[in-house]
């Protein structure tokens, strides 16, 4: 089995769904009512200490049950054990593991225990250990590995019987730039295939960087949910947009023929330009259209502030006066 076989793009489709989730620790809030699909790609949950990422992970992986409500994973409620759990991987962020254990033995101990035989339990086991950069470390015990070691002997349990759906608590904590860089182009790589990714950070850079959507939390509440420019437009913000073109010039002057511009500003070198949009995806149809009739070349274009810390900051001290 090779790393493309290992890896299919071929799945069973289907999303994580929660439905009224409620989980109460005796009178002490984790999350309430949520309601939320997660699809396949990569999902960045959000929030500070105590918004109910932890819980929600908990909830999703099927470690905990819920006070109320119902969560189907691809269709599948964690009351199904044996077919829940064979299709997800989970992440902690805790260190756990058996005492004496080598990295290669806590792999292909797992997988045992999920029932492959030898033959198939070796193969995946060094597909594993290639896929987070550990087959020369393989051998050496888990208690002598440095904290990046054993964050990516953990995610390399979470991936080793190749699940659909992968749930992550803080996965980056303690991984140096290059060992953070393949990681998350393994994270990627799942997406690409049609995986469903979930992502607990609070490490809100990083999420901007590498999710597909994020689901922002606060207090055990959904704050917001969809892809950044989604969100961004329901706050009633102004979107922050940079244009690259020879024709900048051109387009600051008659850009305001188009509804929803705030504002548009020259970039310092006259071959750029910052637009404000009320609307951003009304402003970007129209602009394609406007584009096409004038003629004018783009560059290139995109948010220039659209960054899930200004979202959610925005979002929390609106929750906030609202309350």
């Amino acid at each position: 089995m090779n790393r493309a076989e290992a890896i299919s793009v071929e799945n069973d489709g289907g999303c994580i769904a929660l439905h009224d989730v409620s989980k109460f620790y005796g009178d002490i809030l984790g999350v309430n009512r949520i309601s939320l699909e997660i699809e396949p790609g990569i999902t960045g949950l959000v929030g500070p200490n105590g918004s109910g990422k932890s819980t929600l992970i908990n909830l999703i992986a099927g470690l905990i049950p819920t006070t109320r409500g119902s969560i189907e994973v691809r269709g599948v409620s964690p009351s199904q054990p044996d077919s829940f759990f064979r299709q997800l991987g989970y992440c902690t962020q805790y260190d756990s593991f058996p005492v004496g254990v080598n990295g290669y033995e806590f792999i292909r101990n797992t997988l045992r225990i999920h029932g492959y035989d030898k033959s198939t339990t070796e193969t995946l086991t060094e597909l594993a250990l290639q896929q987070v950069n550990l087959v020369k470390a393989a051998k050496k015990s888990v208690e002598a590995y440095s904290k990046g070691m054993r964050q990516r002997i953990k995610l390399a349990q979470a991936i080793c019987h190749q699940p659909d759906v992968l749930i992550l608590d803080e996965p980056l904590n303690g991984l140096d730039p290059m060992a953070r860089a393949q990681v998350i182009a393994l994270f990627r790589q799942f997406a690409d295939a049609g995986k469903i990714v979930v992502i607990s950070s609070q490490i809100l850079h990083e999420v901007d960087l590498i999710s597909d959507r994020v689901v922002l939390l606060n207090s055990g509440y959904l704050v917001a949910e969809g892809d950044l420019s989604h969100i961004q437009s329901e706050t009633g913000e102004p979107m922050k947009i940079f244009i690259r073109s020879r024709d900048a010039k051109d387009i600051a002057a008659r850009v305001f023929d188009l509804e929803h511009i705030v504002e548009a500003q020259l970039h310092y070198d006259g071959e750029g330009l910052f637009i404000r949009t009320s609307d951003a995806d009304a402003f970007f149809l129209a602009f394609n259209r406007k584009v096409m009739s004038e003629g004018w070349t783009i560059e290139s274009m995109g948010p220039a502030d659209e960054t899930v810390e200004a979202i959610y900051q925005h979002l929390i001290v609106e929750q906030q006066v609202a309350t």
